[in-house]
Protein backbone atom coordinates (compact mmCIF):
# COMPACT_ATOMS: atom_id res chain seq x y z
CA UNK A 1 0.00 0.00 0.00
CA UNK A 2 0.93 3.30 -0.60
CA UNK A 3 3.00 5.44 2.05
CA UNK A 4 0.31 8.18 1.69
CA UNK A 5 -2.44 6.42 2.17
CA UNK A 6 -1.56 4.17 4.46
CA UNK A 7 -0.34 7.34 6.49
CA UNK A 8 -3.67 8.90 5.88
CA UNK A 9 -5.98 5.68 7.00
CA UNK A 10 -3.22 5.51 10.40
CA UNK A 11 -4.60 9.04 11.62
CA UNK A 12 -8.12 8.66 10.06
CA UNK A 13 -8.72 5.26 12.43
CA UNK A 14 -7.04 6.94 15.75
CA UNK A 15 -8.68 10.46 15.02
CA UNK A 16 -11.77 8.14 14.41
CA UNK A 17 -11.50 6.22 17.59
CA UNK A 18 -10.31 8.82 20.53
CA UNK A 19 -12.39 11.14 22.11
CA UNK A 20 -10.38 13.78 24.13
CA UNK A 21 -8.48 15.71 22.24
CA UNK A 22 -4.91 15.20 21.05
CA UNK A 23 -3.29 14.40 23.74
CA UNK A 24 -5.94 11.06 24.20
CA UNK A 25 -3.94 10.49 20.80
CA UNK A 26 -0.42 10.02 21.84
CA UNK A 27 -0.63 7.02 23.05
CA UNK A 28 -2.26 5.27 19.92
CA UNK A 29 0.67 7.09 17.59
CA UNK A 30 3.28 5.98 19.66
CA UNK A 31 1.85 2.55 19.78
CA UNK A 32 1.59 2.73 16.17
CA UNK A 33 4.17 4.68 14.55
CA UNK A 34 6.76 4.24 17.29
CA UNK A 35 6.22 0.68 18.97
CA UNK A 36 4.88 -1.25 16.03
CA UNK A 37 6.12 0.46 12.72
CA UNK A 38 8.90 2.07 14.20
CA UNK A 39 9.07 4.62 11.38
CA UNK A 40 10.10 7.03 13.89
CA UNK A 41 12.06 6.47 17.21
CA UNK A 42 10.89 7.40 20.60
CA UNK A 43 13.38 10.41 21.06
CA UNK A 44 12.43 12.08 18.06
CA UNK A 45 8.38 10.97 18.60
CA UNK A 46 9.19 12.72 22.03
CA UNK A 47 11.02 15.63 20.57
CA UNK A 48 8.54 16.60 18.01
CA UNK A 49 5.90 16.12 21.12
CA UNK A 50 7.27 19.10 22.39
CA UNK A 51 7.49 21.48 19.02
CA UNK A 52 4.00 20.67 18.75
CA UNK A 53 2.93 22.23 21.92
CA UNK A 54 4.67 25.34 21.14
CA UNK A 55 3.02 26.42 18.12
CA UNK A 56 -0.30 27.48 17.72
CA UNK A 57 -2.73 25.59 16.38
CA UNK A 58 -4.59 22.30 17.49
CA UNK A 59 -2.27 19.75 19.19
CA UNK A 60 -3.40 16.38 17.03
CA UNK A 61 -3.01 18.21 13.86
CA UNK A 62 0.44 19.95 15.15
CA UNK A 63 1.99 16.55 15.90
CA UNK A 64 0.58 14.80 13.02
CA UNK A 65 1.99 17.87 10.57
CA UNK A 66 5.43 17.33 12.29
CA UNK A 67 5.65 13.45 11.89
CA UNK A 68 4.09 13.70 8.49
CA UNK A 69 7.32 16.28 7.51
CA UNK A 70 9.92 14.83 9.27
CA UNK A 71 9.48 11.11 7.62
CA UNK A 72 8.04 12.37 4.11
CA UNK A 73 8.19 16.55 3.45
CA UNK A 74 5.19 18.21 2.61
CA UNK A 75 3.12 15.45 1.38
CA UNK A 76 3.88 13.50 4.08
CA UNK A 77 2.70 16.43 6.48
CA UNK A 78 -0.38 16.99 3.98
CA UNK A 79 -1.80 13.90 4.34
CA UNK A 80 -1.45 12.76 7.92
CA UNK A 81 -2.99 16.22 9.17
CA UNK A 82 -5.96 15.34 6.67
CA UNK A 83 -6.47 12.07 8.42
CA UNK A 84 -6.34 13.76 11.48
CA UNK A 85 -8.90 16.37 10.35
CA UNK A 86 -10.85 14.68 8.36
CA UNK A 87 -12.97 12.21 11.54
CA UNK A 88 -13.46 15.58 13.73
CA UNK A 89 -14.69 17.15 10.52
CA UNK A 90 -17.32 14.62 10.12
CA UNK A 91 -18.80 13.99 13.69
CA UNK A 92 -18.95 17.39 14.59
CA UNK A 93 -21.05 18.04 11.26
CA UNK A 94 -22.78 15.17 12.35
CA UNK A 95 -23.19 16.64 15.88
CA UNK A 96 -24.20 20.41 14.84
CA UNK A 97 -26.79 18.86 12.30
CA UNK A 98 -28.67 16.68 14.91
CA UNK A 99 -27.88 17.04 18.34
CA UNK A 100 -30.69 20.21 18.84
CA UNK A 101 -32.86 17.64 18.33
CA UNK A 102 -31.99 14.79 20.73
CA UNK A 103 -30.12 16.69 23.42
CA UNK A 104 -32.69 16.83 26.10
CA UNK A 105 -32.86 12.95 25.73
CA UNK A 106 -31.74 11.64 28.76
CA UNK A 107 -30.12 8.62 27.43
CA UNK A 108 -27.73 11.33 25.36
CA UNK A 109 -27.06 13.65 28.76
CA UNK A 110 -25.77 10.44 30.65
CA UNK A 111 -23.78 9.40 27.53
CA UNK A 112 -21.96 12.68 27.55
CA UNK A 113 -21.43 12.20 31.50
CA UNK A 114 -20.15 9.12 30.81
CA UNK A 115 -17.48 10.39 28.37
CA UNK A 116 -16.06 12.76 30.47
CA UNK A 117 -14.32 10.55 33.13
CA UNK A 118 -13.05 8.63 30.40
CA UNK A 119 -11.73 11.62 28.50
CA UNK A 120 -10.12 12.53 31.64
CA UNK A 121 -8.30 9.13 31.56
CA UNK A 122 -7.26 9.11 28.19
CA UNK A 123 -5.57 12.53 28.67
CA UNK A 124 -4.08 11.51 31.99
CA UNK A 125 -2.22 8.42 30.69
CA UNK A 126 -0.09 10.08 28.04
CA UNK A 127 0.54 13.04 30.56
CA UNK A 128 2.07 10.28 33.12
CA UNK A 129 4.28 8.38 30.23
CA UNK A 130 5.51 11.76 29.27
CA UNK A 131 6.42 12.71 32.96
CA UNK A 132 8.71 9.06 32.69
CA UNK A 133 10.25 9.94 29.37
CA UNK A 134 11.26 13.28 30.14
CA UNK A 135 12.74 12.06 33.21
CA UNK A 136 10.47 13.68 35.55
CA UNK A 137 11.77 12.43 39.20
CA UNK A 138 11.33 13.42 43.23
CA UNK A 139 14.15 15.72 42.61
CA UNK A 140 12.13 17.94 40.12
CA UNK A 141 8.67 17.31 39.99
CA UNK A 142 8.11 20.51 41.75
CA UNK A 143 9.02 22.44 38.54
CA UNK A 144 5.51 20.96 37.02
CA UNK A 145 3.85 21.16 39.48
CA UNK A 146 4.52 24.94 40.07
CA UNK A 147 3.98 25.49 37.11
CA UNK A 148 0.43 24.06 36.67
CA UNK A 149 -0.61 25.33 40.32
CA UNK A 150 0.41 29.13 38.66
CA UNK A 151 -1.44 28.88 35.56
CA UNK A 152 -4.14 26.86 37.63
CA UNK A 153 -4.97 28.51 40.50
CA UNK A 154 -3.24 31.63 40.40
CA UNK A 155 -4.27 32.36 36.67
CA UNK A 156 -1.00 33.16 35.35
CA UNK A 157 -0.54 33.41 31.52
CA UNK A 158 0.82 30.03 30.09
CA UNK A 159 3.12 31.98 27.63
CA UNK A 160 5.16 33.59 31.30
CA UNK A 161 5.32 29.80 32.75
CA UNK A 162 7.19 29.10 29.29
CA UNK A 163 9.38 31.78 29.27
CA UNK A 164 9.97 31.85 32.83
CA UNK A 165 10.62 27.83 32.63
CA UNK A 166 12.64 28.45 29.51
CA UNK A 167 14.90 31.32 31.56
CA UNK A 168 15.48 29.25 34.12
CA UNK A 169 16.62 26.24 32.52
CA UNK A 170 18.60 28.07 30.84
CA UNK A 171 20.41 29.61 33.77
CA UNK A 172 20.46 25.75 35.62
CA UNK A 173 22.19 24.98 32.72
CA UNK A 174 24.49 27.22 33.10
CA UNK A 175 24.78 26.65 37.14
CA UNK A 176 25.76 23.06 35.99
CA UNK A 177 27.94 23.64 33.55
CA UNK A 178 29.91 25.75 35.80
CA UNK A 179 29.85 23.42 38.70
CA UNK A 180 31.05 20.76 36.33
CA UNK A 181 33.99 22.45 34.80
CA UNK A 182 34.92 23.13 38.71
CA UNK A 183 34.78 20.25 39.52
CA UNK A 184 36.80 18.99 36.26
CA UNK A 185 39.38 21.33 37.79
CA UNK A 186 40.09 19.63 40.97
Amino acid sequence: MNFYLKSFLIFTRIGLFTIGGGYAMVPLIEADLVDKRKWISKEDFLDLMALAQTVPGIFAVNIAIFIGYKLRRFWGAFWMAAGTILPSFVIMLGIALFFRQFQHIEAVENIFKGIRPAVVALIAAPTFKMAKSARISRYNIWIPVVSALLIWLLGFSPIYVIILSGAGGYLYGRYRHRQDRKEEKK
